[in-house]
């Protein structure tokens, strides 16, 4: 009887443990699904605001990140406002990667994105970098056009490797590799600008938006903006830039593609000068802020 009683709490053990390891692995499979349905072909959904940010994730998370930019070369961070196809992205996205400086898309935006996906990690990039008030425009806060330093693109880098490298541990040696490439890379373009603006120290820049002051502190440059307050300029203020501008034989007056140009040409033409594009927000970060960096020098 007693060996009965025995063979039959064992046999009742047994089935309870294969009963209990059928609904872990049920249960981990349905998660590992769901995970997945989050990913667009098994990558992590990576959401960015703009698009120097694009190539830094890229650069980083190779094949195995799907990047998203909410804010595209040519919109203005300031006013744009995401299409219905990108706040699909957001919803199903894996991270957030905020430039994290005050940039006012992520100010009126931030919080419906997340609303949307509560899961989604949120990552401040700028996290580490020395932050410069925001003067320029006489607002609170801090100048949030970190990423036109090279120096500062660094540490945006080294924040979303950590991340990436938290929501995909099994994958760290990639990242690190791709990282640490793209480092080397940063490091050369900055030794490049360095060369490249030698001989400009204090050199002074005409800009229709205050957009690069991070720049300007990196290579010695100083940047005078045409807007007023993040406003067009009155015509008074219109001809106190083109007294200023041949006070300091200023010859060109560089402008964003997302701004108006027609002040600055106005001036421009005054000073018997030239108006430049140059591109704060290029997802084509290594060559495009070289040609930056070519263009301040041939003022």
């Amino acid at each position: 009887m007693e060996r009965k009683v025995l063979y039959a709490i064992i046999v009742c053990s047994i089935l309870i443990l294969l009963i209990a390891t059928a609904v872990y692995i049920i249960e981990n499979n349905y998660s590992n699904a769901d995970n997945q349905s989050k990913l667009s072909g098994g990558k992590i959904g990576v959401v960015v605001t703009i698009g120097p940010q694009e190539e830094f994730a890229k650069r980083i998370g190779g094949d195995k990140v799907n990047v998203t930019v909410m804010v595209p070369s040519g919109a203005d961070p300031h006013t744009y406002e995401p299409l219905p196809n990108q706040m699909k992205e957001v919803e199903d996205a894996d991270v957030y990667f905020q430039v994290g400086s005050d940039i006012e898309f992520e100010q009126t935006w931030m919080d419906k994105l997340t609303a949307m996906n509560p899961q989604m990690k949120v990552v401040n990039t700028s996290q580490g970098i020395e932050l410069i008030p925001n003067t320029a425009e006489q607002e609170e806060g801090s100048d949030p056009h970190v990423w036109v330093s090279p120096r500062n693109a660094k540490i945006m880098v080294e924040n979303m490797y950590e991340s990436l490298v938290e929501i995909d541990p099994q994958n760290k040696d990639y990242y690190t590799k791709n990282k640490d490439e793209y480092l080397k890379q940063l490091d050369e373009l900055d030794k490049n600008i360095t060369q490249i603006l030698s001989g400009k120290n204090n050199t002074k820049i005409m800009v229709y938006h205050p957009a690069w002051a991070y720049f300007c502190r990196d290579y010695n440059l100083y940047q005078i903006s045409i807007e007023d307050e993040g406003k067009e300029p009155t015509p008074q203020g219109i001809a106190n830039l083109i007294d200023q501008a041949k006070q300091e034989n200023i010859s060109v007056v560089f402008v964003s593609p997302e701004f108006s140009s027609s002040n600055a040409k106005v001036i421009a033409d005054e000073i018997g000068g030239k108006v430049v594009v140059v591109d704060p927000l290029s997802e084509n970060y290594l060559d495009n802020m070289k040609k930056v960096a070519e263009a301040f020098a041939n003022t």
